[in-house]
């Protein structure tokens, strides 16, 4: 009877068929995702190039590619240069659709616009991903470890990276339909878990050379996580009110309060990654043109880690994409307009337009602070490292988009076990006399 009750499909959320299917799709979509991140593209002498990566990108932008992708970039693999061509072409996308009258007007048109807009972003990321392959293929074949022709070495390199990046992108979206939480998110939070053993290895090494060190360093980590896990939930509630209703006998009932709940972060992980895919971009291409100019190789120089230059343009990226990206999420005047039509209102502020400017204002508040906290969390460990020489596996951005994704696929999974118990009080027809 226990066993039974056990396996009832009451009593785990397992037994849900929805669940299970999207689960399971989930994880063999991240499956294939790491096997093509060990599918080496062809005539590169591999062991030679990790000796180069080792030896040359450690600490510098090209470390951060190299986490995103799930150490991809390293083994020059067909996912080498990820989903970051995808999220530059969206950032572009999403800029152009606030400037160019057409492409707002366009946005505006329900499913029909956002198809055209999606079908522009995906070949922004064929260039972007073609002009980056170029690129890669450049600063590879100037390292002496391409063992074949160079011309189809360039041929074979833009067809397996671009193709790489297109699969991922597919796949991605895949994730978000079919599978559970966002997929882009997943696919790069995939990529930085990978590297999470070594970091393990690297923080037993420490312990044993410096264990003081190394337990100092770890209680950091776990201080730094709590703080992201607490800000993350943190809430900011706009009491609201609902108006005096006449009921059928001609009695007015009290307005119940309710709330409106504002994230302290509203914009997630989107800032840090995009500024992170802001800043890898002209890295690229200035490394593509020549590193061997004095000019090019001192902006190169000023974007790598650990520099004033890179912190400074990183954390005004970060504060610049905290409020874009907000202002496309959040709209003061149709939440107003919402709460005027179902009877709501802000305890003493008016409706309509100066409910809009109270929301709005509460908004660019929680926004400010807001964007100050993720360029802090980003930058903390980039100062440690670069100016304390603690050695930090995962920068603040990997650790940022680590956190966040967990919680959200964890509040999925949640309503997931909410529905279960809502169908469960719910009885069947067979059960109805």
């Amino acid at each position: 009877m226990a066993a039974k009750l056990f396996l009832s499909k009451q009593s785990t959320l397992w037994f849900n068929q929805e669940f299970r299917s999207r689960v399971l799709f989930l994880l063999g979509a991240l499956v294939v995702f790491r096997i093509g991140s060990h599918i080496p593209v062809p005539g590169v002498d591999a062991n030679a190039l990790a000796r180069v990566y080792q030896q040359g990108a450690s600490g510098n932008i090209l470390n951060m590619f190299n986490i995103f992708s799930g150490g991809a970039l390293e083994r020059f693999s067909i996912f080498a240069i990820g989903i970051m061509p995808y999220i530059s072409s969206s950032i572009i996308m999403q800029l152009a659709s606030e400037i160019i009258p057409t492409l707002k007007s366009m946005k505006k048109e329900g499913n029909t616009g956002r198809k055209f807009i999606t079908k522009y972003t995906r070949l922004g990321t064929v260039l972007l991903a073609a002009m980056q392959s170029i690129g890669v293929a450049t600063f590879v074949l100037g390292q002496k470890v391409v063992v074949i022709n160079p011309f189809e070495f360039y041929i074979s390199t833009i067809t397996c990276l671009v193709g790489g990046t297109m699969f991922l992108m597919w796949l991605g979206e895949q994730i978000t339909e079919r599978g559970i939480g966002n997929g882009i998110s997943l696919l790069i939070t995939a990529g930085i878990i990978s590297g999470i053993p070594s970091a393990i290895a690297l923080l037993n090494n420490l312990a044993q050379e410096r264990p003081l060190f190394a337990i100092s360093l770890l209680f950091v980590v776990v201080l730094l996580v709590l703080g992201i896990v607490f800000i993350e939930g943190a809430l900011r509630k706009v009491p609201i009110q609902y108006a005096k209703q006449q009921n059928a006998g001609g009695y007015f009932l009290n307005g119940s309060a309710a709330h409106l709940p504002f994230k302290l972060n509203m914009a997630g992980v989107i800032p840090p990654i995009f500024a992170s895919s802001i800043i890898m971009l002209p890295s690229m291409l200035l490394n593509w043109i020549g590193s061997e100019n004095i000019k090019i190789s001192g902006i190169l120089s000023a974007l790598q880690h650990g520099h004033i230059a890179y912190m400074i343009i990183f954390a005004a990226a970060i504060i610049f994409f905290c409020y874009f990206y907000t202002a496309l999420a959040f709209s003061p005047r149709e939440i107003a307009e919402n709460l005027k039509k179902s009877g709501a209102f802000v305890p003493g502020v008016r409706p309509g337009e100066q409910t809009s400017k109270y929301l709005e204002n509460v908004v660019l508040r929680l926004t400010f602070f807001g964007a100050l906290y993720i360029a802090f969390v980003c930058l903390l460990p980039e100062i440690l490292t670069s100016f304390v020489g603690v050695p930090f596996y995962l920068g603040g951005t990997s650790l940022l988009i680590l956190i966040v994704v967990v919680m959200d696929f964890n509040t999925q999974v949640a309503s997931y076990r909410v529905t279960q118990r809502y169908e469960g009080l719910v009885p069947s027809k067979s059960g109805l006399r």
